[in-house]
């Protein structure tokens, strides 16, 4: 995340017009290394306190990278010093974080400071067409939507343990790292708010090989959860860090009454489109080939037809948190989004931790209105 981060604020001027800034300081646990990424990455300097970072006069804005666990303490403390704060998703590792870093959130922003959590896929063109192909109707009146976030980098039981496989560094496994995803995209898209939901965990692999021998897995390999929302809307999402052949695929299928979307993070470019209030003879899913000046961002980058990738995304989200602090629109998506996620992720695994139960969501909040 570092990396595709420090990308994103080293080019995004030399395609988007936004207020002037400076890659100051780059913070990481050894002095060394961080000196490294700092001169490679373009940032001006390396520090390996992030305290003494925060009570400096020349940092105006926070992008937090680290892992899950450090997210609430940096969070609150950056946006108490008075800084605008980008951080990754998951919002945090429990719901009681995610809560502190909302309420921290909302003084801050009483006093002009922004923050926003990165739920970068919100910035997949492709992604921005097809809300907004929602929200114009072309799809009629939603019924069910599908979102499946799948990977298969932990296939392997010999892959080495890491932070992301201890709970009390990691929060969750799938369900927090990339159903957290599915998840936003699900309200994001269609503008509605998960109620309810019944859900299931799974360890397929219960010990890994550690630095210091065999270590327990503490989190889940893949999560399934079916959604209720507002509007009448049924859902489901499923994600696995286990699924044999699927790199990067995180795959969205809206269904409504006059039309359907389908979508796949592996062809990030396109976005299947049937439109069902044509004669029935002339039916079926056409390739919408999301590269012309018209659509979200893409009036930015190379001339039409030529394909952006996932970096882009993260030149995007900054491009869009940067213009909010210049104009003082609340950016999104919002604290509030992000523990609108973290509640869903609560009630899936306590749903899981209670036979499949159907679980409601605490507090729901709207879904945020913002792009």
């Amino acid at each position: 995340m570092g990396k595709a981060h420090s990308n994103a604020w080293r080019n995004v001027a030399s395609f988007f017009d936004v207020p002037a800034f400076e890659q100051k300081v780059l913070v990481g646990r050894d002095a060394t290394q961080v000196a490294e990424a700092a001169a490679k990455y373009g940032w001006a300097e390396s520090a390996t306190d992030w305290r003494s970072v925060l009570e400096r006069d020349d940092i105006d804005i926070v992008d937090i990278c680290a892992p899950g666990w450090m997210h609430a303490e940096i969070a609150i403390a950056a946006l108490e010093a008075g800084k605008h704060v980008l951080v990754e998703k998951p919002l945090a590792n429990t719901l009681a974080e995610a809560e502190a870093m909302t309420d921290a959130a909302a003084t801050a922003r009483s006093k002009g400071m922004q923050s926003m959590i990165g739920f970068n896929y919100r910035r997949v063109p492709a992604l921005a067409l097809a809300r907004e192909l929602i929200a114009e109707g072309r799809l009629g009146t939603v019924r069910h939507i599908r979102a499946a976030y799948l990977q298969d980098w932990l296939s392997d039981a010999q892959s080495p343990m890491t932070w992301r496989l201890r709970k009390e560094t990691a929060g969750s496994g799938a369900l927090g790292d990339i159903a957290s995803h599915a998840i936003d995209q699900i309200q994001y898209l269609t503008g509605q708010t998960i109620l309810e939901t019944s859900g299931v965990l799974k360890t397929f692999i219960a010990q890994r090989p550690g630095p210091n021998g065999t270590e327990d897995v503490t989190v889940d390999d893949a999560a399934w959860a079916t959604l209720w929302l507002t509007g009448d809307m049924g859902g489901s999402v499923e994600a696995s860090r286990v699924a044999t052949g699927q790199k990067n695929s995180l795959r969205i299928e809206v269904y409504g009454t006059d039309g359907a979307l389908t979508f796949d993070l592996e062809s990030l470019n396109e976005l299947n489109f049937l439109d069902a209030t044509a004669p029935v003879r002339e039916q079926g899913f056409r390739r919408i080939l999301v590269n012309e000046p018209e659509h979200p961002y893409l009036e930015a980058w190379w001339p039409q037809g030529h394909i952006i990738g996932w970096e882009h995304t993260f030149t995007h989200q900054i491009r869009d948190f940067l213009i909010a602090i210049d104009t003082g629109q609340a950016p999104s998506p919002s604290f509030e989004d992000g523990l609108q996620v973290q509640r869903v992720l609560a009630a899936v695994e306590a749903s899981a931790n209670n036979k499949s139960t159907i679980t409601a969501v605490a507090d729901p909040a709207p879904a945020s209105e913002g792009a």
